[in-house]
């Protein structure tokens, strides 16, 4: 337990009366739209990823979380004098598959470094990082925009270890003191920079998006953002249009969701945008997000690379990447993203929306495929995802692994569709019941199985009924309003309880109709 470090001053004090004032008007009002027009943003992310080793990055102690505090730790972690540290073959082998997986060039010899600074959760006083030689460089993503697609460059890729954790939060006596966890000291990550290519929040958003994704699929991180296995930090300048050298720029930090990430950027535009325009100048600083205020604060000056007092770390050779471990690395490459999407577009004939939400995950994606191919028509199951099952994962906050229906109950209610066994009704009523119970599609069909009217006659009185009770509705049919037949289909299949079989109906309806 340690006492709580005294906060750094304020970067903002050393604005003039009257830009503290106009800077605090920004935080209440917009900035015009023609004042944004003369700027525009200049934006790179440092996306930090843990991986998901059983391991921690130098030492044997388990790589877990939520275990109770300081129980996961070891003389190396906790930076006792003598303890050596012993790289992790396997974070390496994950972080040379992301790199791949991010079109980086891999370096056959990069070199470990010592980043020194002083924070209670960092008990060896430095961090084992890459600096001047990472593992990885010269990567890119290309990610969707308004008027088609964008390459977002990758600087660099670099191996590190995670600090531990200081606790501000939830004690007694939290106003006078902070508690550390030293649990995640020494867990493996991996640093991905960005270009400063970015100029809007939109095209901060889908870069991480489709950075998350490609994490994902590598199976290198569960990315999950609430654990702290990816957070993000964004560096934000703003410059008039057309102006080569960029602005002065703020780091944004404690950012816990993408959309989130957006927001602090929009807001961190404005602001920057509103001091210029004040006659103030932005400082170069650290900034903390509050979501439920809305804006950024100022947390403390921003540090340089010659701050860090960079140097080779000594007790770790350099780290070698042999052909045989590339080869093996290539191997463990599965189909990405982008490219599995456009393949399951051409092969199944769904659209591109379809295809975006079934490769959420690398498992929904298989699992659709194995359905997909199972089923008598793969369109009919992804469209069931769409219409049925994503609303109501929706409006119970679940997500598509939550589901109880699975992609082979989809596939199997999606055949009885095919096959006319099932109305529109009777399907929206079974799924209805699925989720309620929790079970599958094919136990709750088997259990409910709900009867269907396929006897002619029985359908042909209950039509001769509607069109009887509908004079005006038929004169509008055989005056070529083809499309009232689905007026009378509908009013049948009420009548019917949604149990007319609907291929037959419709046959018959328009039989009737043109008879």
């Amino acid at each position: 337990m340690l006492p709580q470090a005294r906060p750094l001053p304020n970067p903002d004090s050393r604005l003039s009366s009257a830009a503290k004032i106009k800077l605090s008007m920004a935080t209440t009002a917009s900035v015009p739209p023609e004042i944004l027009a003369k700027y525009e943003a200049v934006i790179g992310l440092e996306v930090h990823v843990q991986l998901l080793t059983a391991t921690k990055a130098f030492c044997g102690c388990a790589n877990q979380f939520g275990a109770p505090p300081n129980t996961n730790v070891c003389p190396v972690c906790l930076g006792l004098p003598g303890a050596l540290p012993v790289l992790n073959e396997k974070a390496v082998e994950y972080a040379t598959l992301a790199s791949l997986a991010l079109n980086c060039q891999v370096r056959d010899r990069s070199i470990f470094a010592r980043k020194n600074y002083f924070y209670p959760d960092l008990p060896k006083g430095y961090q084992i990082s890459q600096y001047d030689k990472p593992l990885a460089e010269h990567g890119w993503i290309e990610v969707p925009t308004p008027a088609g697609t964008k390459r977002i460059g990758i600087t660099r890729l670099h191996m590190e270890e995670d600090a531990g954790k200081s606790l501000h939060d939830g004690f007694p006596d939290s106003a006078t003191r902070t508690y550390v966890d030293l649990n995640r000291c020494g867990t493996p990550l991996i640093e991905i920079v960005s270009e400063p290519d970015i100029r809007t929040p939109d095209e901060a958003y889908e870069y991480l998006t489709r950075l998350k994704e490609i994490l994902l699929f590598t199976g290198v991180s569960d990315c999950n953002m609430e654990e702290g296995s990816l957070r993000c930090d964004a560096n934000v300048s703003v410059r008039l249009r057309g102006a080569e050298k960029f602005g002065t720029k703020a780091e944004v930090k404690n950012v816990n969701s993408f959309r989130f990430i957006r927001a602090a950027l929009e807001y961190e535009i404005e602001r920057q945008i509103e001091i210029i325009e004040s006659g103030g100048r932005v400082v170069q600083e650290s900034r903390l997000w509050n979501a439920n205020e809305g804006r950024t604060y100022s947390m403390r000056s921003k540090e340089q690379a010659h701050d860090y007092r960079y140097f080779p770390e000594p007790d770790l050779p350099p780290l070698v990447l042999t052909a045989r471990l590339k080869e093996e690395v290539v191997k463990l490459m599965p189909e990405l993203p982008e490219a599995r999407r456009k393949r399951m577009i051409a092969e199944y004939e769904i659209t591109e929306q379809d295809a975006q939400t079934l490769t959420a995950t690398r498992s929904l994606a298989d699992q659709f495929e194995s359905a997909a191919r199972a089923a008598k028509n793969p369109k009919r199951v992804a469209n069931l995802v769409q219409s049925e099952l994503t609303s109501r994962l929706k409006a119970r906050c679940l997500e598509l692994e939550q589901s109880p229906i699975t992609m082979k109950g989809i596939a199997f209610a999606a055949d009885l569709a095919e096959e006319g066994k099932l109305s529109s009704k009777q399907l929206k009523q079974l799924f209805d019941s699925a989720f309620e119970s929790g079970e599958d599609f094919p136990a709750v069909y088997e259990r409910e199985k709900p009867q269907q009217i396929t006897d002619p006659a029985a359908i042909e009185k209950m039509i001769d009924e509607v069109i009887a009770a509908n004079p005006k509705q038929v004169e509008q049919y055989r005056g070529g309003k083809k499309t009232v037949a689905a007026f009378f289909v509908g009013q049948v299949m009420k009548l019917s309880k949604g149990q007319a079989n609907p291929a037959l109906l419709n046959e018959l309806v328009t039989k009737k109709l043109d008879g």
